[in-house]
C-alpha cells in the first residue's frame, strides 16, 4: 500500500509543496529515502523508528521506501519527520484518517519519545499554504503562535505525534491556535531614547535626515564621543513598521532560526551590529545550505558597522550592490536565491588609528602616512554609497552636566513621519518608498531646484570633484531636508546642508 502525506519545504524565504509518499512491501528489512534528501532528512529513519516504537505503535516490517516529491529539488532539515512517520503508519494500516488529508499539511521534528520539536520557517510555510488553498496546518506547539500570524488557515499546534494521530483519526480534536493580537504588540523600542544623548546637535540632525529619507550615514569621531550611542537610537525615530514590513522581516528571521517563540511577529525595526571580524558570507548570507546574512536580517531596520575600517575589504565590497538594489542574490551550483536587504546603514569610525586626530584636548600619535592608510581602507565606491558623513566631536563637560531637556525620540519621529508621508504620496504608484530609493532617471522629476540652489550645486560639484553618485546622493538628501521643512522646491539652504554632510570625506581623504 502506498500512502501520501502533504508537507512543505523552504527555498530561501519562499515555500514549495512537498508530497511524502511511503510504500511498505515484502522483502528484506530496509528503509530507503529518495528525493534528494540531505543528511538531516536521511537521519529521520532512526528518529522515526524510535518514535514509532516508543509511542506504542508497531514499526513496519519489510522494505520501506519513502519518496519526497518533487524528486529533483533538494530536501533539507528535520521538518519532514512527522509526515514521514504518519505516512508509514498509514501505509502499514495502523491508522486510518477520518479527515480530508488533501486539506492538511504536516511538518515537525520528532524526538525519540514521540514529542515534537521546534522547526524553522513556519511563517513562510503558512503563507504559502494559505495561498495554495490549504485549510489545516499541523506544526509543533512551539511554532503555533508563529503560524497564527497568518489569517485564513487553521494552525494546529501539537506536543506529540499522538496528538496529531488522535486528531486525524477522530478520537480527540485539537483546537486551532487563536490569531495573535497584533494591535497589542509594542512597535517601539523603549530601551533607548534620543533624550539621553547630551549635545551632538549636528549628529542628531543628520540622523533625523537619515531616518526621514532612508539614507545611509557615516559617523566619524574619537572614542567615547557617542557614535554607538547615537546609532542605537536611530531605530527609535524610524517610522513604525507596517504589517507588510513586519511579515516580510519575520519571514527572514523565521527561516534563519532567530525568531523568538515569545515574539512570533517582529514589530520593532531590527538593529544588527556584527563584529568587524564577520566574514563576507556572514554579511551577505550563504553557506552549503544558504541562510540569510546580516544585511538580510537588517531588512526594514538598521545595520550598524562600528569601526568600519576594521572590516575586511571583501565584507565592504559584498555590501556595495545590496546597498544599491535592496536585495542580495546568492548563487550556488544547484541554483540561486534572493533575499531582501533594504536597510539603513550606519557606519562609525575613528578619524585615525589612535582615534584622536583633530581632538581638542588629546594628542594624536599617528603619522600622516598612518592616518592616510587607515582612512583609505574604505574604498571610494563604498564611501559614495554613504549619503551623509558627519563629524561627532567629543562632548564637553558643560553639555554632560546640562539639566536642559533634550528632544525625545517621539518628538523627532513625528517630524520623520510627516516627511515620510510626503514621500509616500509623492511616489505613489512608482514602487519607491523613500527618497534614498529614488532612481537616477527620477531625480529631474522629483528633485526640482531653485536657481540659487542649482548654482551652488554646480559650483560645489566642480570645486570638490564630486562623483556622479555623490551628486545623486546630494540631491536625494536635499530632497529629504526640504521634505522635513514641508517645501516642494529644493532651496539653496537645503543644498548647503546636504553638501556639508558630504564634505567630510574630502576633508580627510584629501588631507
Amino acid at each position: 500500500m502506498v500512502s501520501k502525506i502533504r508537507s512543505i519545504g523552504i527555498y530561501g524565504i519562499d515555500a514549495y509543496d512537498v508530497q511524502i509518499q511511503a510504500d511498505v512491501s515484502r522483502g528484506k528489512q530496509a528503509f530507503d529515502i529518495v528525493g534528494l534528501p540531505d543528511s538531516a532528512v536521511r537521519e529521520s529513519r532512526d528518529r522515526v523508528r524510535s518514535a514509532i516504537k516508543n509511542s506504542g505503535y508497531r514499526y513496519p516490517l519489510g522494505h520501506i521506501t519513502v519518496n519526497l516529491a518533487p524528486a529533483d529539488v533538494k530536501k533539507e532539515g528535520s521538518i519532514y519527520d512527522l509526515p514521514v512517520l504518519l505516512s508509514l503508519l498509514i501505509a502499514g494500516g495502523q491508522i486510518e484518517p477520518t479527515v480530508n488529508m488533501e486539506e492538511c499539511i504536516f511538518i515537525g521534528e520528532v524526538s525519540l519519545d514521540g514529542s515534537l520539536r521546534h522547526v524553522n520557517g513556519v511563517l513562510a510555510m503558512a503563507i504559502s499554504a494559505r495561498q495554495n488553498g490549504i485549510k489545516n496546518f499541523f506544526v509543533p506547539s512551539a511554532n503555533a503562535s508563529e503560524g497564527s500570524v497568518v489569517e485564513g488557515i487553521n494552525i494546529y499546534g501539537a506536543d506529540t505525534i499522538e496528538d496529531v494521530i488522535s486528531h486525524i483519526t477522530g478520537f480527540t480534536e485539537l483546537m486551532p491556535t487563536p490569531p495573535i493580537d497584533i494591535s497589542s504588540a509594542d512597535s517601539v523600542n523603549q530601551i533607548f531614547d534620543f533624550s539621553e544623548v547630551k549635545g551632538q546637535a549636528a549628529a542628531k540632525r543628520a540622523l533625523e535626515i537619515a531616518a526621514a529619507g532612508g539614507h545611509n550615514i557615516l559617523l566619524i569621531g574619537s572614542p567615547g564621543a557617542g557614535k554607538s550611542m547615537l546609532a542605537k537610537r536611530l531605530p527609535t525615530i524610524l517610522p513604525e513598521m507596517t504589517f507588510e514590513e513586519s511579515i516580510e522581516t519575520t519571514k527572514i528571521y523565521s527561516v534563519a532560526g532567530e525568531l523568538s517563540p515569545e515574539s512570533p511577529l517582529i514589530t520593532v525595526r531590527p538593529f544588527r551590529s556584527p563584529h568587524h571580524t564577520v566574514s563576507s558570507r556572514g554579511i551577505s548570507g550563504g553557506g552549503t545550505v544558504p541562510r540569510p546574512g546580516e544585511i538580510s536580517l537588517s531588512h526594514n531596520g538598521v545595520l550598524f558597522l562600528d569601526e568600519l575600517p576594521e572590516f575586511g575589504r571583501d565584507v565592504m565590497e559584498a555590501m556595495r550592490q545590496p546597498l544599491e538594489d535592496g536585495k542580495v542574490t546568492i548563487s550556488r551550483v544547484a541554483g540561486s536565491l534572493t533575499y531582501p536587504s533594504e536597510f539603513t546603514l550606519v557606519a562609525a569610525m575613528n578619524p585615525c588609528p589612535c582615534g584622536f586626530f583633530g581632538h581638542p584636548t588629546r594628542k594624536c600619535t599617528c603619522s600622516p602616512q598612518a592616518v592616510h592608510k587607515y582612512l583609505n581602507r574604505i574604498s571610494g565606491p563604498m564611501l559614495d554609497r554613504l549619503d551623509l558623513h558627519i563629524e561627532v566631536p567629543p562632548v564637553d563637560y558643560a553639555s554632560l552636566k546640562s539639566t536642559g531637556k533634550e528632544e525625545t525620540s517621539a518628538t523627532v519621529r513625528e517630524r520623520v513621519d510627516r516627511a515620510r508621508k510626503i514621500q509616500v504620496e509623492r511616489y505613489k504608484g512608482t514602487g519607491i518608498t523613500c527618497n534614498a530609493r529614488l532612481l537616477p532617471g527620477m531625480l529631474n522629476t522629483f528633485c526640482r531646484l531653485s536657481d540659487d540652489a542649482e548654482a551652488l550645486l554646480k559650483a560645489s560639484f566642480d570645486r570638490l570633484g564630486l562623483s556622479a553618485r555623490a551628486y545623486d546622493r546630494i540631491l536625494k538628501v536635499s530632497r529629504t531636508i526640504a521634505d522635513l521643512e514641508g517645501k516642494e522646491i529644493i532651496e539653496v539652504s537645503h543644498i548647503a546642508q546636504a553638501i556639508q554632510f558630504r564634505s567630510l570625506d574630502r576633508k580627510y581623504w584629501e588631507g
